[in-house]
């Protein structure tokens, strides 16, 4: 593992379709996201910045993302789609899709959690924040934030609360390398959601669906929702469950997905989604 990354090696370890992506590397931050989503109008390229360390990072709904230097890797990239905001409602999916399958070619075999989390033997690897900002042509910049874990330092397993994931393989890997396949992983990605939106992902998210014929239960602010049978996902990335009532489709937002321990006793478990 290198001490310290490097912006011009991880470009160069890219694969072609990564050649027209500006990279930064930097030692600290608050929020790689916050940094490129603020000069998003201003950039020419896509860009991936990465963080060695990031102090204030954001998980979905505004949540913290903790994280300790050099137990993980903090990234974004910019990218810019056309069309409206809108059109990128499967985007968090579609990432989740790019990231797991380069991880499994690293040799760590991994599953998601709808709409944004990549998992390792159940627990929380890492996670997806997305943020939209409208480019001068009438396109939208998306910056796509990645936190996955490492290592998990037990100081900070006891911050987070909970049980989480960490991948001490991929810790031992070249930092640079391992960043270098999940950019390419990633570009790939961005260049098919682009042609043929989350439709071309639908199938392979379907296969990573870590809960997929299981009980679950839709909550917001332990407020449960809807709750049934986790089916998979449509072709827009909203969750599809099989209810007493019926299949429904649950878009993304701040809603958040639970175990349900006794569905047909119209119980959910509750707790902290991150």
């Amino acid at each position: 593992m290198n001490a310290s990354m490097n912006a011009n090696r991880i470009a160069a370890l890219g694969a072609n379709a990564a050649a027209n992506v500006d990279v930064e590397v930097v030692a600290h931050t608050g929020s790689t996201n916050a940094d490129l989503l603020a000069r998003a109008t201003d950039l020419a390229r896509p860009t991936l910045l990465v963080a060695e360390h990031q102090s204030a990072g954001r998980g979905r709904a505004g949540r913290s993302w903790l994280s300790a230097a050099g137990a993980s890797l903090t990234f974004s990239l910019a990218w810019k789609f056309s069309g409206a905001p809108q059109r990128l409602l499967g985007l968090p999916l579609a990432t989740g899709v790019a990231l797991a399958e380069a991880v499994a070619a690293q040799g760590v075999p991994v599953q998601l959690k709808w709409p944004n989390d990549v998992l390792k033997d159940g627990a929380k690897l890492a996670g997806i924040l997305i943020e939209t900002r409208g480019a001068v042509d009438g396109g939208t910049w998306a910056v796509i934030g990645v936190g996955m874990n490492l290592l998990m330092p037990d100081d900070m397993e006891q911050r987070i609360g909970r049980t989480v994931a960490a991948a001490p393989w991929l810790a031992r890997m070249d930092r640079d390398v391992l960043m270098a396949a999940l950019l390419s992983a990633l570009v790939r990605a961005m260049q098919q959601f682009e042609a043929a939106g989350f439709a071309a992902f639908r199938a392979r998210w379907d296969g990573l669906h870590a809960w997929r014929a299981q009980m679950v239960a839709i909550t917001d602010a332990s407020v449960v929702l809807q709750q049934g049978m986790a089916v998979g996902v449509d072709d827009s990335g909203r969750l599809l469950l099989d209810t007493v009532d019926g299949r429904v489709a649950v878009l993304a937002g701040d809603v958040s997905l639970r175990r349900a321990g006794h569905w047909a006793n119209n119980c959910a478990s509750t707790g902290a989604d991150r």
